[in-house]
């Protein structure tokens, strides 16, 4: 399948305390019924912040297509519109935790998945505490007409990540937040350098603040691939509509169309790795 066009929802909303989904699948048809077929949730969209506090609990994770993940994938269906949202995700084999997106199918069937690289351990922001850094590169999922790629909050500090979501061939990069309102200046600086530097939309949901998620806040906002904001919303609802020919368009000028070194960035890289294993640079 491919779209020229596609309209995105991005839902700045959490559902914790939607313990059925019901209030998920409403705001999901209401999204459908706007004509978005494709909507995306801020960061761990189905439980509390729990990197509020160091405090971890067997109750915050799960296994994959745990009860988080099954509302999340039975709300698509019933909506028939696709979905990006997320879960603490433990892996049946290493028993590690995981931030976790995952990309469901209008039919709920989870396309793909990604773990966070990225980890904030700060006041506020105890990730660390609740789940291990990814170890796998993101990928790119064409099922829904337009070359999707995802990335989550911190990672998008990290640019190598839309970079190489770009050389893959995608044209929209979701990135789910948990930010504080009181940094969203520096966040659109960063959405903003991704989007022209990757030559793609990116779209990002965010955490509502002003109840139990302090201390997030801050507006959603979807970025152009030249760098023009084209949505900045704190409503629960909103849509923007994503053209495959302005994508095509920047990525024919500069700086677009500068080769991608990736044998040059892989020898420097590959010589950091050899120097300091496991970390990041």
């Amino acid at each position: 399948m491919t779209v020229e066009r596609l309209t995105l929802a991005v839902i700045t909303e959490v559902f914790h305390d939607d313990p059925g989904g019901r209030r998920l699948t409403e705001r999901l048809r209401q999204a459908r019924d706007l004509g978005a077929t494709l909507a995306v949730l801020p960061e761990l969209p189905l439980d509390r912040w729990v990197p509020a506090t160091k405090q971890a609990s067997d109750d915050d994770d799960e296994p994959p297509d745990g009860r988080r993940q099954a509302l999340q994938s039975a709300a698509a269906a019933a909506a028939g519109i696709a979905l990006l949202g997320g879960a603490i995700v433990r892996d049946p084999l290493t028993g590690t935790r995981h931030n976790t997106a995952v990309l469901f199918g209008p039919a709920g069937r989870v396309l793909t998945r990604y773990r966070k690289l990225h980890l904030p351990e700060e006041e506020g922001f105890w990730e660390t505490y609740h789940y291990d850094a990814g170890d796998q590169p993101p990928g790119v999922v064409t099922d829904l007409g337009m070359p999707i790629g995802i990335q989550l909050c911190s990672d998008l500090n990290r640019p190598e990540g839309c970079h190489q979501l770009a050389a893959q061939g995608a044209e929209l990069i979701l990135a789910p937040r948990a930010t504080p309102g009181d940094t969203y200046a520096r966040w659109q600086l960063v959405l903003r350098a991704d989007a022209v530097t990757s030559c793609t939309y990116v779209a990002s949901a965010n955490r509502p603040g002003g109840s139990s998620d302090f201390p997030t806040g801050g507006a959603s906002l979807v970025v152009g691939p030249d760098g023009t904001v084209l949505l900045e919303t704190t409503e629960p609802l909103a849509l923007v509509d994503l053209d495959r020919n302005v994508v095509r368009a920047t990525k024919a000028e500069y700086p677009g169309y500068l080769p991608v070194r990736a044998d040059v960035y892989a020898r420097g890289w590959a010589t950091l790795a050899r120097a300091k294993p496991g970390a990041d640079a």
